[in-house]
């Protein structure tokens, strides 16, 4: 088992490399590759720091549910973070430039995102995939915008999961869709970087369905004791492989049976 004092390290080490925009070494050298549950608290204690600095948790991530992804990322199963306040730049959606200051080593991928309609709080093993689609309000269409504070990007899987699972903004778009007119496994995706197309994949990559990717996080998020709440807003993962961007990039993300989700990054 890791000690508290090679968490509050790990945990010193990535809040320095956020705050200073310079990546740092990975913290596997600190808290193994093994110990999920000291990865896991790592992310909670960055997590919590923001929260003493005023943001508010509005939701989850899933990351590493696509085998395309996976392979970019060297890891083998997916993995979870939290959602945050200061996260959410859907402002891009109006046109307004999104900014790149907070973020590091960027990447972009398209994916669903859906929106609880009530609590998803009934232990880990009663969790069924009809339960989960119950509780979903509305799907979206998202950008999440993939950030590592890691040097390089040379992450293991427990360095992605104590780095918030390598998150950094995300974008939702209006068009939000009650699933008795959407069907999530069904979606196709393209998504392009000033006009030309970067990355493209399906629901299906999705852990086969992004509904079962949910399934898989409400059974987690049990399990932890921090279970999916109402109003809670769920990226469930990527379609896709994620893809390099630039200041001033346009990124348009077509994933059918969505309005095209479109934002452009500030110099």
């Amino acid at each position: 088992m890791t000690d508290s004092a090679a968490i509050s390290e790990a945990v010193r080490r990535l809040a320095q490399a956020q705050e200073s925009r310079v990546p740092c070494a990975p913290v596997r050298d600190l808290i193994g590759t093994d110990d999920l549950p000291a990865a896991y608290a790592v992310q909670q204690g960055l997590v919590q720091a923001r929260l003493d600095g005023g943001t508010t948790v509005v939701g989850r991530k899933i990351g590493a549910t696509s085998e395309a992804v996976q392979r970019q990322l060297g890891v083998d199963q997916p993995d979870f973070g939290y959602l945050l306040s200061d996260m959410d730049v859907s402002h891009g959606v109006d046109g307004t430039p999104i900014s790149m200051a907070t973020l590091v080593q960027p990447r972009v991928e398209a994916e669903v995102a859906f929106v609880l309609s009530r609590d998803i709080d009934a232990a880990p093993e009663e969790i069924t995939l009809a339960m989960v689609r119950d509780a979903v309000d509305v799907a979206l269409p998202a950008l999440e915008i993939v950030d590592s504070r890691i040097a390089e990007w040379d992450i293991a899987f427990t360095d992605t999961v104590a780095d918030n699972a390598s998150s950094g903004l995300y974008v939702v778009g209006r068009d939000a869709r009650p699933l008795n007119e959407i069907e999530p496994r069904e979606v196709t995706m393209s998504l392009s970087i000033n006009g030309e197309e970067r990355s493209s994949g399906n629901g299906a990559a999705c852990l086969g369905d992004p509904l079962e990717a949910l399934r898989w996080l409400a059974v987690q998020a049990a399990t932890f004791g921090d279970p999916l709440r109402t109003g809670h807003l769920v990226l469930s993962g990527a379609l896709g492989p994620f893809v390099p961007f630039a200041p001033g990039d346009r990124v348009d993300a077509a994933i059918s049976g969505f309005e095209t989700l479109s934002v452009r990054f500030a110099e």
